[in-house]
């Protein structure tokens, strides 16, 4: 696990840096406050997507040249809680022992502290402890973020990356496709086989989408036995060309049951954001609904594409 230590005493902080790679750490030393949040603003994607070069523990030290420790622990909290709670764990390492600057540091945001000088294995202690609760942490978001039935993405987490990619497309001129899939005549499926039978369905219908996807896109369940699924640069010809991939590979073959095989289609309505200037996830998301009502007025099992200048 990478360590971000804020830290303007050389000794102390080359001390903490043997010890940390003693015990396995990947540390990174920074000897002024302001170059530490620096840092920390540009690893905020990383830490937010969980990937394997972000740090998770902050030790920062409460007197600093340029920001104290302090106001970046404040700052830090602020900036998780913009983008979604993003969790990394704090802790502040100071020669104030007094109660009332411990209670302080805590307000601030901090999730645990150690004075200066620190013992080493009380430092390690405290680490561990961090280390458990981040996993904690880690897996209960991941609770919220994925469809129990599916394991898809939730409908919230999915509408979290769409608004992430529009902001992306808004910065650096990207496209977004955008697909919404609904099951034909599910509810005669539960009628007629009953509600496991329905859940069978879901379930590899879900396996299916998911397998005929690139692994940088993204498919959630919206709701019921509707899906919601994110193509980033995926221009109007190749959003159609992929609603109607999708659509078959559900219906090329029967979905296996308890209750035997069954023969199951999807309709798909399909959108992008190439010919809608400053299109909103809002009505990107209506614009493939309105696709997907098309296509079950045409009858079902089809995949129609609504591709139109947005009016102003």
């Amino acid at each position: 696990m990478k360590v971000l230590v804020a830290e303007d005493d050389i000794l102390s902080s080359k001390v903490m840096e043997e010890y940390l790679d003693k015990w396995g750490y990947e540390s990174t030393i920074i000897h002024d406050g302001k170059k530490a949040w620096e840092i920390f603003k540009n690893n905020v994607e990383n830490i937010r997507t969980h990937q394997s070069n972000c740090f998770r523990i902050a030790i920062l030290d409460w007197e600093m040249p340029g920001m104290d420790g302090i106001e970046l622990c404040k700052k830090m909290r602020q900036i998780s809680k913009e983008k979604n709670n993003i969790f990394v764990y704090i802790i502040l390492l100071t020669g104030k022992d007094r109660q009332e600057e411990i209670i302080k540091g805590l307000t601030a945001g901090a999730d645990d502290y150690i004075t200066k000088p620190f013992d080493n294995m009380e430092l390690r202690v405290r680490l561990k402890n961090a280390e458990r609760i981040i996993l904690t942490q880690d897996k209960e978001r991941e609770r919220a973020s994925t469809d129990n039935l599916t394991q898809l993405w939730s409908r919230n987490k999915l509408l979290d990356f769409l608004s992430e990619e529009m902001e992306r497309e808004g910065r650096y001129g990207e496209i977004i496709g955008l697909l919404m899939i609904d099951i034909d005549n599910f509810k005669k499926i539960n009628d007629t086989h009953g509600h496991l039978v329905g859940d069978q369905v879901l379930k590899k219908v879900a396996i299916r989408l998911k397998n005929s996807m690139r692994r940088y896109d993204k498919i959630g369940r919206y709701g019921g036995d509707e899906f919601i699924a994110v193509f980033p640069r995926c221009g109007n010809k190749q959003i159609k060309s992929v609603a109607e991939r999708l659509r078959e590979s559900i219906c090329s073959k029967k979905i296996n049951t308890e209750k035997g095989s069954l023969n199951i289609t999807v309709s798909v309505g399909a959108s992008c954001s190439e010919n809608f200037p400053s299109i909103s996830c809002e009505e990107l998301v209506k614009a493939s609904d309105d696709a997907l009502m098309d296509a079950k007025k045409q009858g079902r099992n089809k995949s129609v594409a609504l591709i139109k200048e947005k009016t102003a």
